[in-house]
Parts: structure tokens; C-alpha cells; sequence
């Protein structure tokens, strides 16, 4: 006599609304759990993503580039951890796995007088002299090499006004970039002489009459007798607030890295009149 069994199938019943939500931000959870401390290790000692904020390195450099900066360039120290901890962090100064900057990099690093971070170009190394006339770079007593490319127009960020700028091939020992003065401008075009300090570095921005740098003044210690600048480490000068103060000469310690590429850019290109745009800003080397 065959005997009669009853199978009961196991159903999974659906997951109420609550549950479907603590299941997902259970996944959540676990993911950022493993992605921001690889995201920390990553950024802090290996590339970070920053953004272009201002014209002061055009044409290399527009509104909206986000660039790739190489963290072991120069190795680290405490401005080298991820979004700036290291500004609020009682660490020790000094850097370890040293390698020294070029003149010619274009280099990120914390201002010396105010919480932000900026983007220029070394133009003088510990030890170099410094002085700019009628917008001409003099290294230690020569000008370096500067050849004129003709003139570009271009509509900047936020305005309407076209710009007509001069454009200029300049040149450090191996390295060669385009630079910027504006027509009928003489921003910054004559200075003191700077001697920069040991542990310190000179840095200009590429589009010279749009870029507050080593070159004002108002970041510096008072000129000596002689006229030069070469001390580091003063308050802002003449009452002016830290927020407006220039870079003056600017630490090794506070380099965050060296911008090597430009990944992609919000970038939109507003020409003058028959001017061209630029070419693709995708992975864009520096």
C-alpha cells in the first residue's frame, strides 16, 4: 500500500518596506566601509583629484580642468593627507621620502598665510635671484628664454569683455610652457629683487596679469636696505588681512604634489570673435 507524503514548498516571502531599506543600507555600509579607506590610502599617498578654480594658469590651465596630482612627487608631509586634514592636525613639520621639486613644475600646495590650497608654476628654486623687468623674467642675473607667439583673445570666466593677451613660448633649463601677459597691462611687471630662502620656492602663475603670486609684495617680509627680499616666515605686510595676502616664498613642507595630467574639464569655450578653441582636455599631460 502506497503511502501518502505531503511536500511542503518553502516559499520566500517578500521583504516588507523596512526591511528592503536596512537590507540596502546594510550593502551601503559595507561598501563604503572597504571604498573610502581605500579612497584615503589612494588620494594621500598616490594621485588626488583637484579642480581648476581660477584663471591664473591659463592657457594651461582653465576654469573647470580637473587634474591628477602626483602625491609621491615630492614625498609627504602633513599637507599631503586627503582634503587638507593635515591643516588641523598637530602633526610635526618636515617631509619624508624626499624628492626635490624642478623649476618649470606646476605644483599644488597649502598658502602659507590662509587655509587654501593653490596651483602655480616654480620659477625659483632655494638659493635663486629674482626679479621681473617690464614683465621679463631674470633667473640669477639672465633672462630666461622667451619667445613671442602672437595674440590670442579669449572671453574669461564669468565676463563678457574679450581679454587680448600677448602669448609667449617661456623656457627653464628642460622644461617649456606657454605663457600669458595682457595687452596694455603692467601687473606685477616690474619687482624687487627676491632671493628665496633655503626651504622655500618662488612660484608664478602663467597667465601674469590675472594671478596673485610670489611676485606682490603684500606675502613678504620689508625689503632690506638694498632693495631685496629675502627673508620668510613675516606676518602680511603693510595692515594688509591674511585673506588677500600673496604666497610670498612658499615652504617645502607645504607642497601637497606635482599636477601631472588633466584628466577631464567642465571646460566651456566661449571664443572672441574668430578665435579657435582649445583642443580636447582629456588626458591632457602637463
Amino acid at each position: 500500500m502506497a503511502e501518502n507524503s505531503t511536500k511542503h514548498d518553502v516559499v520566500d516571502l517578500p521583504l516588507g518596506l523596512s526591511d528592503r531599506i536596512k537590507n540596502e543600507l546594510r550593502e551601503w555600509g559595507a561598501t563604503l566601509s572597504v571604498f573610502i579607506p581605500v579612497f584615503l590610502i589612494f588620494s594621500g599617498l598616490f594621485y588626488e583629484l583637484r579642480v581648476i578654480p581660477s584663471e591664473s594658469m591659463v592657457p594651461n590651465l582653465q576654469v573647470g580642468d580637473r587634474v591628477a596630482v602626483n602625491k609621491f612627487a615630492y614625498g609627504y608631509s602633513r599637507h599631503s593627507l586627503p582634503f587638507s586634514f593635515g591643516r588641523y592636525l598637530p602633526l610635526p613639520n618636515g617631509r619624508i621620502l624626499v624628492s626635490q621639486p624642478k623649476r618649470g613644475d606646476i605644483a599644488v600646495f597649502e598658502h602659507p598665510h590662509t587655509p587654501r590650497v593653490m596651483i602655480k608654476r616654480i620659477i625659483g628654486i632655494p638659493g635663486d635671484e629674482i626679479r621681473l623687468r617690464n614683465g621679463h623674467i631674470l633667473l640669477n642675473g639672465s633672462p630666461i628664454q622667451r619667445d613671442f607667439i602672437g595674440r590670442v583673445r579669449y572671453i574669461e570666466n564669468g565676463r563678457n569683455v574679450p581679454v587680448l593677451a600677448r602669448e609667449y613660448r617661456e623656457r627653464i633649463d628642460d622644461v617649456s610652457w606657454l605663457a600669458h601677459t595682457w595687452e596694455n597691462v603692467s601687473y606685477l611687471d616690474n619687482t624687487p629683487t627676491f632671493i628665496v630662502p633655503e626651504g622655500h620656492y618662488f612660484f608664478m602663475g602663467d597667465n601674469r596679469d590675472n594671478s596673485v603670486d610670489a611676485r606682490a609684495v603684500s606675502g613678504h617680509c620689508p625689503q632690506a636696505a638694498a632693495g631685496i627680499i629675502a627673508e620668510s616666515g613675516c606676518n602680511p605686510r603693510n595692515g594688509i588681512s591674511e585673506k588677500r595676502a600673496s604666497i610670498g616664498f612658499v615652504p617645502f613642507n607645504n607642497l601637497i604634489g606635482r599636477a601631472d595630467t588633466v584628466l577631464f574639464s567642465t571646460y566651456s569655450c566661449r571664443r572672441a570673435g574668430a578665435e579657435p578653441c582649445m583642443k580636447s582636455r582629456v588626458w591632457r599631460g602637463l
